[in-house]
């Protein structure tokens, strides 16, 4: 079986909450928003690869983790390593990419990658 994932989505206890730290933290953009009366749904602006999406749900955090990739770890590292909780801190790796990793405020993994 061939596949091609091009959505993911986190589950988080408070979405407002939770985007406006994707939003300060991160720097993510939302792109759009469901249901359009009471939203409890958004996703983020992506370039490619797949869909990044946070949704309001009682069973939170999301077990696994979600790895970005990026051009420039070392930097996105300086930026966030005082900004949240640090997982792992940025290192590098037995096959060749450098990467740390972080929770959201609900505890959410969010990894950071650059080949």
């Amino acid at each position: 079986m061939r596949t091609k994932l091009l959505h993911v989505r986190a589950n988080v206890k408070e979405l407002d909450r939770a985007i406006k730290w994707y939003k300060d933290v991160l720097g993510f953009s939302v792109d759009g928003s469901w249901p359009p009366e009471n939203p409890n749904y958004v996703h983020f602006e992506h370039e490619s690869g797949a869909m990044f999406a946070l949704m309001e749900h009682k069973n939170y955090p999301t077990p696994g983790r979600f790895n970005f990739y990026v051009d420039d770890v070392d930097s996105l590292w300086e930026r966030l390593k005082n900004k949240a909780e640090v997982v792992e801190e940025l290192f590098s790796t037995a096959y060749g990419s450098r990467k740390f990793t972080i929770v959201d405020l609900d505890g959410n993994e969010l990894g950071f990658v650059q080949d």
